[in-house]
């Protein structure tokens, strides 16, 4: 699996966990709904400024995006 992948199956796991939308977690991030859904299904590889920004709107750190809880 690549690491965008990866990377993007942890941001669907956090936002799920969190009983939200892909359109909520946009509204949150500041970033479009469709590129939200790419993230997710691996097709993006996100810039350190756009993990930042995921961070805050999931409400985690970003290092949470990297590790197995």
């Amino acid at each position: 699996m690549k690491i965008t992948e990866e990377f993007g199956n942890k941001v669907k796991l956090i936002r799920q966990d969190l009983g939200i939308s892909q359109e909520e977690l946009s509204f949150r991030s500041n970033l479009h709904r469709t590129y939200i859904s790419s993230i997710e299904l691996g097709k993006r590889n996100v810039s350190l400024v756009n993990i930042e920004k995921l961070a805050k709107a999931l409400d985690c750190e970003i290092i949470d995006f990297f590790i197995d809880k």
